[in-house]
């Protein structure tokens, strides 16, 4: 890597101490100038303290403001009052806040705050970090915020007022915010209403449910203005140009998992602040050349969908009816029939079970007429769950997630078919999601990386499927009424699209290749946490 010049170089005082504070268009390094003074034990000279240093990438700084030393000072968080010495030989200070590493992939907002005694040399410093965060166009200077009031434990407005606010106004963004007040309120506000030129990003509040509708609607918006029809699956999808933020306030929040590694405001906002970007993959789902929805996590039939069904008429019970569903779907242990017709993804690097999660989301992709010259395939059988994991799904439930080393932005999708089993090797799948082992070693799994598929199930012919699941469901309750026995399996079961019910089983979907961006990097590796985060590291 190319050396960077030095833009500003000076001895300023930090903590009782002088540190060497040094600028280049990369880093901000302060490194502590050692004491003089020496102890002698034997022959050997020890210095009574070595020079500390901490070095923090300029793309991190968040912001640069004077600080009033006669007023106090809010280093390291708590308010002090500055001796008055060092007021005296150094009236002047500047606070640079900057992102700070910690466990488990949180970011944090810290300060430092340096006092020299030259008025012009401290203007000399803020104007040029200043100019330096001026320079990084990627950063938003005006944000679009939906909050939805409603959301995993209704704190959606409490967090962004209290968590998130604060750190825009410090980094001078700019928001138009929006509170919801009822079901897609926010995508049908993006499009029709919302001035999107105006803004760098859009930005909710809430958990996987808001975010699929802020995608919903401004991939729908794309679309309309460029003239895309949706409606037909064979379309290209226009990307969207504007970035999302996600702040977590759901109660899963799987999508930050996936994208930031942890579902914490804090963090979350700090990544929108810096600008970062990283491009994700959009399924979309149709059934007879009719748009349904978009899907950005988990497509699930089966098992999935009937838990979501199930949970979907029992909204009284709270969260907990998520658990109590699961169970009671595990019980019924219903299996259907059909066929799934799949487009194989043989182009890329990497596979289901290589146990390599997506960091960086782009493994790589070809072009669309090279796709179709892979031949199909197709399984037919008795299945408890198809799902499709355009992202490994994981959650503080499910740490490796339904698909481990699925990915984000290489245009396909992981399509996991779980045939007919016994109840107990089900379980047994299930328990994979809640541990690190392989979670496709097993005779009845079988799991293929695809950029399209098609699912038929086996009842539905040429009559409408929404007449023939509802005269199955007819049939089926009478005969359950009149024989209480019954174990038969229903004919169709739902699929839970990130968390929404389709109202038909037939379904063709195809992965649309980073059709999105978020403000998000994909999950850092652990040891740049450590190293990044140690005050003590080397220049």
């Amino acid at each position: 890597m190319e050396k960077q010049p030095r833009l500003l170089a000076s001895q300023l005082f930090l903590k009782n101490s002088v540190f060497e504070v040094l600028l280049n268009g990369v880093l901000l390094t302060w490194k502590e100038i050692p004491a003089n003074k020496k102890v002698v034990s034997g022959s050997i000279h020890h210095p009574i303290k070595g020079g500390t240093s901490h070095s923090v990438s300029v793309s991190e700084i968040l912001a640069v403001r004077e600080l009033d030393v006669g007023g106090g000072t809010n280093d390291d968080g708590r308010w002090q009052k500055m001796p008055q010495k060092l007021t005296e030989a150094y009236p002047y200070a500047f606070t640079v806040s900057y992102v700070e590493r910690a466990r488990q992939h949180r970011w944090r907002c810290s300060d430092v705050t340096f006092h020299c005694s030259d008025g012009v040399l401290r203007q000399q410093w803020i104007q040029t970090i200043r100019e330096q965060l001026t320079a990084l166009t990627s950063r938003p200077k005006h944000l679009l915020v939906y909050i939805n009031p409603y959301g995993g434990k209704q704190q959606g407005e409490c967090i962004y007022e209290q968590k998130v606010a604060p750190l825009f106004a410090c980094a001078s963004i700019s928001t138009d915010v929006i509170v919801t007040e009822h079901a897609n309120h926010a995508r049908d506000h993006l499009k029709t209403e919302a001035e999107l030129k105006k803004y760098d990003g859009v930005v909710c509040v809430g958990g996987d449910g808001m975010f699929s509708e802020i995608v919903h609607g401004l991939v729908s918006r794309t679309q309309r203005d460029n003239g895309v029809d949706q409606n037909s699956p064979e379309e290209k999808l226009v990307p969207c140009s504007l970035r999302i933020g996600i702040i977590p306030a759901g109660s899963t929040d799987c999508i930050c998992y996936a994208t930031v590694g942890i579902n914490d405001p804090v963090t979350s906002a700090l990544h929108v602040i810096v600008g970062d970007s990283q491009p994700m993959d959009v399924c979309s789902v149709h059934h007879n050349n009719t748009f349904l929805r978009y899907s950005i996590s988990l497509l699930g039939y089966g098992f999935y969908g009937d838990v979501l069904a199930d949970s979907e008429r029992k909204r009284w019970m709270g969260p907990a009816r998520y658990d109590f569903s699961g169970f009671k779907t595990f019980l019924t242990h219903h299996h259907y029939e059909g066929a799934v017709s799949f487009l194989p993804a043989t182009d890329i690097l990497g596979t289901p079970r290589d146990k390599t999660r997506c960091r960086a989301g782009y493994v790589g992709t070809v072009s669309l007429p090279e796709q179709y010259e892979v031949g199909w395939g197709v399984v037919r059988g008795k299945f408890l769950a198809i799902n499709a994991a355009s992202m490994s799904c994981a959650c503080p439930r499910s740490p490796m997630g339904l698909s481990p080393a699925a990915h984000l932005a290489d245009g396909t999708t992981d399509l996991i078919l779980v045939r007919k089993c016994s109840r107990f090797n089900f379980l047994r799948h299930l328990l994979r999601h809640t541990s690190k082992d392989d979670q496709f070693d097993m005779t009845f799994v079988e799991v293929h990386r695809v950029r399209r598929f098609r699912f038929t199930p086996r009842h539905c012919q040429n009559d409408s499927e929404l007449d023939l699941r509802e005269n199955g469901k007819q049939l089926f309750s009478q005969i359950c009424r009149d024989h209480p026995a019954c174990s038969c399996s229903p004919a169709y079961s739902s699929w839970n699209c990130d968390g929404e019910i389709l109202p038909h089983a037939a379904i063709e979907v195809g992965v649309h290749c980073q059709l999105i961006k978020l403000f998000a990097r994909g999950i850092e590796e652990q040891p740049l946490f450590e190293d990044l985060a140690n005050p003590q590291c080397a220049l």
